[in-house]
């Protein structure tokens, strides 16, 4: 190990069987998926590989004292209480080498709940959220070598590892809360034109069911990257509605698996993206122009997604009805653009966070080729940095004409998820039925 850049010592070992508080305890062992013997009341917002372990800084926790909170070590449900380092300064990706084993990475901020509400004299959690008090926030961290924890162990604190994809996943931790509500709108939008959508959107678990709608748009869970652990609620969440469904994720979500679909994640930052989009210039594309579509075009919006995308064309109709919702639904942006007056792209956009994610476009047989994809892209860029937008986000198919338009207007490939299908009549070994 490198030279520790600071010493501490952890100050109170905290586990519960739900909720808080949590209390004291001598040792307890750290895995994976945190502190053996702990557990949490929302385990879609806490727990999971990424959110292994709570930390708190008995330093932050003064200072909240000292303004008459009746806070004190386990009441706000960290794992560790800690001394000697100022925990929500360290960037991510910083390691903590505890006692002889315990090795943890600093993986972000724990955002505050309603459920430590009683440790504070108004009520208020957010006195401890990074946003607002940036020294006195509790941090997550992930399990790099499990082990036992002790009171008294000492903290090392140690430089990221060369290979650490911490900042990558606090990054996707922004990213995925943007694309979440943007699934949301959708689905909401699709229920809101009279199809059942049986929706659950409870923290970091997204997932949807369409018993009468096939296909993955409707029929799918979001949170794997964060909550593999509660896969089998997905799982069961297709069983409860008897819907073959769509799993996002990482890597196989259960042995054998084999993707059935998915893609690639890219992003950039606004300033930089803008800068090379005003050097190519894509907007200059012969007769073109773009505008935007209200509720009382979206329709027709939606019948040109249809007929020049690969949407199945029994789901078409599910387009057309909820586009009109979809157009008036907070965030959403929908465009059409015309070549000398002929109908020739639809595209959209949703923002949230200050994240412009770019959403479907498709282009008219008659119009490939002639750069017009490159030119909505940018023009969705303007529109988001008008909105306030600080970073751009795209997703699309590796080795597709979408991927190569994107990162030929200075968008990066972060990540790589894939989708995998998950039939309840016909449920791969190693999965109850």
């Amino acid at each position: 190990m490198s030279e520790p850049q600071a010493i501490g010592r952890v100050v109170q070992v905290n586990v519960s069987p739900g909720g808080v508080p949590k209390h004291a305890v001598p040792e307890a062992r750290v895995e994976r998926l945190g502190l053996a013997g702990d557990r949490h009341r929302g385990d879609t917002v806490h727990g999971g590989p990424h959110r292994a372990v709570c930390l708190f800084a008995i330093e932050a926790l003064q200072r909240v004292a000292d303004e008459g909170h009746p806070i004190e070590p386990g009441s706000v449900g960290e794992n560790l209480t800690t001394e000697g380092i100022e925990l929500a300064l360290l960037p991510a990706g910083t390691r903590l080498a505890i006692g002889q084993d315990v090795v943890l990475e600093m993986s972000g901020p724990t955002n505050p709940c309603d459920n430590i509400a009683a440790s504070f004299h108004d009520g208020r959690s957010g006195r401890i959220s990074i946003l607002t008090h940036p020294t006195d926030s509790r941090m997550y961290a992930r399990t790099l070598a499990e082990g036992v924890v002790r009171t008294g162990d000492s903290i090392r604190v140690l430089p990221p590892l060369p290979d650490s994809l911490a900042e990558t996943h606090a990054l996707l931790d922004r990213l995925d809360s943007v694309g979440a509500a943007a699934e949301v709108a959708l689905w909401t939008s699709a229920r809101a034109a009279g199809h059942d959508i049986r929706i659950v959107d409870d923290g970091e678990l997204l997932m949807a069911a369409a018993p009468a709608l096939p296909g993955p748009p409707f029929n799918k869970a979001h949170g794997y990257r964060t909550l593999p652990n509660l896969l089998q609620r997905m799982l069961d969440h297709f069983r409860r509605h008897g819907t073959v469904g769509w799993i996002s994720a990482e890597e196989p979500p259960w042995p054998g698996a084999e993707p059935d679909g998915g893609g690639l994640l890219l992003v950039a930052d606004v300033e930089p993206l803008v800068e090379r989009i005003a050097r190519l210039r894509p907007q200059s594309v012969q007769g073109l122009e773009i505008a935007a579509v209200g509720r009382d075009e979206a329709q027709a919006w939606a019948r040109s997604l249809v007929e020049w995308s690969a949407i199945d064309p029994v789901v078409g109709p599910v387009w057309i009805g909820l586009a009109p919702f979809l157009a008036v639904s907070p965030g959403n942006h929908l465009y059409a653009a015309t070549v000398d007056g002929r109908p020739a792209a639809v595209s959209g956009l949703f923002t949230r966070r200050r994240v412009g994610l770019l959403r479907t476009t498709a282009v008219a047989p008659a119009f490939r080729g002639r750069g017009i994809q490159r030119a909505l892209i940018a023009h969705r860029v303007q529109q988001a940095v008008e909105l306030g937008c600080t970073l751009i986000h795209a997703g699309a198919t590796e080795h597709s004409v979408s991927q190569r338009n994107l990162e030929a207007m200075g968008l990066e490939v972060i990540w790589r998820r894939y989708r995998y299908r998950f039939d309840p009549a016909a449920p791969p070994a190693g999965i109850k039925p």
